[in-house]
């Protein structure tokens, strides 16, 4: 039996140790980062343990549909929702994106993502963890098309991605007429190169991108201002 400790916020604990997504940076960057300003609902694509769509409801009023593929995942996220004070904005669903998509009857403000991105040359021996982490299942056109399926026509669809497959990204979604209007590039540490890139796309095209150079460690190995500001809210001891 794995660790059954929670992880514990200043607003939420949860449980992650059985599922294929626990909680990392690029959750914690995505989620405390994206705009929610005016969002009434929200859709969590692949939340494993539920990080993203808890995240975003502490930040906002919305009704949010959390979706996981892995079943282990699924019964975690229920759980860490249903002992949330946010229990009754909160709904998870077991089950694949494109089912889903067929039968949900409903489109969302903002739908939000920390997808499947690695390819075969990645995998390792754990097929859970090679389906909540590889595109074989959710490839990015896939991905794009049920995205344009689900949201509204004004709404905004964001995702974070290594900053290789994100030029990918960009490119399947304008050719499936999808726009970045924000971006964040991640730096891990001063010195070094964007590794991860935050992305919010809409159906508008932008003449004005909002770009921001996001660093996390300076270069003693110490979190970096920028750091501390975007997650005071959430990480204890910050």
């Amino acid at each position: 039996m794995s660790d059954q400790r929670p992880f514990h916020l200043k607003q939420f604990s949860l449980l992650h140790n059985q599922s294929t997504m626990k909680v990392g940076t690029d959750a914690m960057l995505l989620g405390s980062w994206i705009d929610v300003k005016g969002v009434e609902q929200i859709l969590d694509i692949g939340t494993g343990c539920g990080i993203l769509s808890l995240l975003l409801a502490q930040r906002s009023e919305a009704l949010i549909d959390a979706v996981e593929i892995d079943e282990i995942s699924a019964i975690e996220a229920s759980q860490n929702f249903k002992t949330s004070r946010w229990s009754n904005r909160l709904s998870c669903f077991h089950d694949n994106i494109t089912h889903f998509s067929d039968y949900i009857g409903k489109h969302y403000d903002l739908i939000i993502s920390n997808p499947p991105f690695f390819t075969s040359s990645f995998k390792t021996n754990s097929v859970r963890r090679n389906l909540a982490r590889h595109t074989d299942t959710l490839d990015f056109e896939t991905l794009i098309r049920i995205v344009s399926q689900l949201l509204a026509l004004n709404g905004r669809f964001a995702i974070v991605l290594p900053f290789a497959e994100s030029q990918l990204f960009i490119k399947q979604a304008e050719n499936l007429g999808f726009f970045v209007v924000s971006r964040m590039e991640i730096i891990p540490g001063i010195g070094k190169e964007c590794n991860r890139v935050n992305l919010v796309f809409s159906r508008i095209k932008s003449e004005n991108i909002e770009i921001e150079i996001f660093t996390i460690r300076n270069i003693d190995g110490t979190f970096t201002d920028q750091y501390y500001s975007q997650l005071k809210d959430f990480y204890l001891g910050l």
